[in-house]
């Protein structure tokens, strides 16, 4: 009795370490709290003596943050990544929902060159002239709560697609973006060269 006495303390002690999150990076927030006339400034830092590289309107919506540092939060302004102030953000309740991806879904790579995006009910995969529209059969998630983890199966009559999508930092190698998804692309089937891709993607337009 002694040794379930313990075991159930620790489970009640350990309570607020499993407690659900409200939400997981990379997700969007709103802009909230801001004045009217005044902006939410973009830092180079986390920090309130950073220098302002950017800045977001007081009724900007769909701010992707792919990064959290003592309240600030990272967000991506023209080819950089700067910081604002996390007090000023209301995170959305729309973004990861079960079985499904964020509307505005875009991965890409480099070396080659490629790109992946939903269109309706299709994944369209691009690279330079060529443009694939494929079927998209299935969208899975690890059944976490608000988790972006996804496996995307996507084809067509030569072949399949499947596309696993992770939290991670990742970078382009273009630019001072940071994005806050990975992704890697496996093709295979009888009427395509079997091949693995590897890239990042966002959930901005």
């Amino acid at each position: 009795m002694r040794h379930l006495l313990a075991f159930c303390l620790c489970l009640a002690a350990a309570g607020p370490a499993l407690a659900t999150p409200e939400y997981v990076l990379p997700t969007l927030f709103n802009v909230s709290g801001v004045s009217a006339g005044d902006r939410l400034n973009i830092r180079d830092r986390p920090s309130a003596s950073g220098a302002v590289i950017g800045t977001l309107a007081p009724d900007a919506t769909g701010v992707e943050v792919v990064a959290e540092r003592n309240g600030w939060a990272m967000v991506n302004t023209a080819e950089r990544a700067g910081w604002v102030n996390a007090r000023y953000l209301a995170y959305r309740t729309d973004v990861w929902t079960a079985g499904a991806l964020p509307a505005t879904l875009n991965c890409l790579g480099t070396e080659p060159f490629w790109a992946l995006r939903q269109v309706g009910s299709r994944m369209v995969f691009e690279t330079p002239g060529t443009s694939r529209p494929l079927d998209r059969r299935a969208v899975l998630d690890d059944g976490r709560f608000r988790s972006p983890v996804r496996a995307v199966v996507a084809g067509d009559g030569n072949g399949r697609m499947t596309a696993v999508i992770q939290p991670a930092q990742c970078s382009d190698g273009m630019s001072d973006r940071v994005y806050g998804l990975s992704a890697v692309l496996v093709f295979d089937g009888a009427g395509q060269r079997s091949q693995m891709l590897s890239g990042c993607c966002r959930i901005t337009p």
